[in-house]
């Protein structure tokens, strides 16, 4: 087990093509770090560098305090999972497992020990004189997963390997990573582009964008405080409500509506443009009437346990999440108001929150 320390790396590829930019973090020894973004952030070359599958332009990465940038992959005492399994056809899912440890000449009886510990841990005990071919999904997945155990590396890196499973797997082995992490204890740095996988998984959460970070935190901290309209929009599903408004003394203008906002950083100039966002489970919805102000609903999502209305505002969209139990109907009027806790200010220029 150890930390991570990444130093201002940065990937150029042929043509000067940038690929990640100056990124900076450390990941403590035994947390769960996610690095969460669209495709083409840089996310999955920053994971690769860490593992020494690409070379590191620019910057440092240490593990465990030791400098790795020189380190080839297999002296990095890194055990890395990956999207699509990578495990040997012709041989058996006991062979899969034990293949790295023959490699590094480790004595039979430990390899044995080992693979039968992982076996048992990952509940994959029957199935380990079987072919891959004759495993599901999740069976192989798990199969993968007990091949980097059984090196008891200090870091284990995933790269999204949750992508080629259907929905309800991907919930499944989620949870089941991450009671193995916390069991295991392991430092781990796993990649994704599903916001919802990178929430639920992580102890620190890794926003990046365009070869970047945007923001560094817990899950909760990047939830209800994102720092750009970035973040904002791409924690949360459904996704922030992003709306056009003006500074005014105390809040902010839209069209006809004033909300309060609380903690606005002083400097802000009066009547300057700014983005405000609103989480659609923090707009409270209730039966249109002369209190509150009021948005037309377009049609309505029906999500069971919660329901989304989709409609406008002063000619915005604007999604609204309601209890299932709230009858409300397609072409309908509704009233709702805004906490002011539940407002988030932006930039409109710089998109950096100003609250």
């Amino acid at each position: 087990m150890a930390a991570v320390k990444i130093d201002n790396i940065r990937k150029v590829y042929a043509g000067n093509v940038e690929a990640v930019k100056g990124v900076s973090v450390d990941i403590p020894d035994g947390s769960f770090c996610v690095l969460v973004g669209p495709s083409g952030c840089g996310k999955s070359t920053l994971l690769r560098m860490v593992a020494g599958l690409e070379t590191i332009t620019s910057g440092e990465c240490s593990i465990g305090g030791r400098l790795v940038n020189q380190v080839g992959p297999a002296d990095r005492d890194i055990a890395m999972v990956f999207q699509n399994y990578a495990l040997y056809p012709h041989m058996s899912v006991y062979d899969n497992m034990a293949y790295g440890l023959r490699n590094r000449k480790t004595p039979e009886v430990e390899i044995r020990a080992r693979v039968a510990e992982a076996a048992k841990i990952l509940a994959i005990e029957p199935f380990l004189q079987r072919s891959p071919r004759q495993l599901s999904g999740g069976q192989r997945q798990r199969v993968a997963m007990g091949r980097a155990i059984v090196r008891k590396p200090q870091v284990f890196l995933f790269d999204e390997p949750l992508s080629n499973l259907d929905a309800k797997l991907r919930v499944q082995m989620r949870v089941e990573i991450k009671r193995l992490q916390r069991a295991l204890g392991v430092t781990s740095i796993y990649v994704t582009h599903d916001q919802v996988e990178a929430m639920t998984l992580s102890d620190q959460l890794v926003v990046m964008n365009g070869g970047q970070i945007e923001q560094v935190g817990v899950p909760t901290e990047i939830y209800r405080r994102p720092q750009t309209t970035f973040v904002a929009g791409f924690i949360g599903s459904p996704p922030m409500n992003m709306l056009k408004a003006r500074l005014e003394r105390g809040g902010v203008r839209i069209g006809g509506m004033v909300l309060p906002v609380l903690g606005l950083k002083p400097g802000q100039a009066e009547g300057s443009e700014v983005i405000v966002g609103l989480r659609p489970e923090d707009i409270v919805a209730f039966a249109a009437s002369d209190q509150g102000h009021r948005m037309a609903v377009d049609f309505v999502e029906e999500l069971g346990a919660t329901r989304l209305l989709h409609g406008s505002f002063e000619g915005q969209v604007v999604v609204v999440q309601v209890a299932g139990s709230q009858g409300f109907a397609d072409g309908s009027q509704i009233g709702f108001s805004v906490p002011a806790e539940a407002v988030h200010v932006f930039g409109s220029g710089t998109g950096a929150r100003l609250n």
